[in-house]
């Protein structure tokens, strides 16, 4: 029976289940969704366009296309018998040149697939965790001219002031760095959202924002996230990276997390240090595929 892609339509429930169970089945096996946040935002706002794989009425996959980037999964218990491949070759043949493709957890069949399909590994993004549990004495503020205080993000007033400092610290990342005020409207919709989980960091001479760690805490979950955390460049140096993280971490362990987790690009090695530094270790791996032009 031949292996087709059909784009579904999620408004009617029936294809949503089938849409979701893919993900679900997916995230049961490899501990992970196969769908990263920005993907879900992006497929609810109509910039990207979903897909599901099925053979006969069956569904064995599921995909998230558009804006040059795709994520891509099959259920586990239909893998290994090409559908992977066969769904691949397809999207590929209508995909723009410029497309790439997350491989989260870094699987071993991704590798296989991007080697066939003369996608090399692109960008290393780590996954780090660490324990809030602690063991010793908390530790004592960082010294030095950190020269900052901390306080929680006011929604409506800080926006623009924090998506230009945003901006400016990810200029050349590819997803962080293209935050607009319609993406963080749509995060401060989110259930996980508190405003005081949103830590910005007041130069104490002039009041501008020098910097910020934004906290993720799912409902009902023991782990929380930082989300994404950034200095001023003109700030580097003053040890406000530190005493923000610490800051985060606090707030975390106020909230009942008993874990911290962080994503961080591989080759910045002065963040993944100072990540280390404080007891965060290598967790899981995502890799992403820029596929070659023809």
């Amino acid at each position: 029976m031949s292996l087709a892609l059909t784009v579904p339509d999620l408004s009617d429930a029936a294809a949503l289940e089938r849409f979701e169970s893919v993900a679900t089945a997916a995230a049961a096996v490899d501990g992970h969704s196969p769908f990263n946040e920005q993907a879900m935002l992006d497929l609810a706002s109509g910039r990207r366009t979903p897909m599901l794989v099925s053979v006969g009425d069956a569904p064995v996959g599921a995909a998230i296309i558009g804006q040059g980037e795709l994520d891509f999964v099959i259920v586990p218990a239909h893998r290994g018998h090409g559908h992977g491949a066969e769904a691949l070759r397809q999207i590929l043949a209508d995909a723009p040149d410029q497309l790439t493709a997350w491989s989260h957890g870094d699987h071993p069949a991704a590798r296989v697939l991007a080697t066939r399909y003369r996608m090399p590994a692109a960008r290393t993004l780590l996954q780090l965790r660490a324990s809030l549990i602690r063991e010793a004495p908390a530790e004592a503020p960082p010294a030095g001219p950190v020269g900052a205080r901390i306080s929680a993000f006011r929604p409506g007033v800080d926006d623009e002031e924090w998506l230009a400092l945003n901006a400016l610290v990810f200029a050349g990342h590819p997803e962080q760095g293209s935050l607009d005020q319609a993406d963080l409207t749509a995060r401060q919709t989110e259930p996980w959202f508190d405003p005081a989980d949103f830590l910005l960091a007041r130069d104490e001479a002039t009041g501008s924002l020098v910097g910020y760690n934004w906290l993720k805490v799912e409902p009902g979950s023991p782990s929380g996230e930082i989300y994404v955390i950034g200095v001023h460049p003109d700030a580097a140096g003053r040890g406000l990276g530190r005493a923000l993280l610490l800051a985060g971490l606090e707030r975390l362990r106020d909230r009942g997390c008993t874990s911290a987790t962080l994503y961080v690009e591989a080759h910045n090695t002065a963040a993944v240090n100072l990540y280390r530094s404080l007891g965060f270790t290598d967790h899981a791996i995502d890799v992403q595929y820029r596929r070659l032009p023809r």
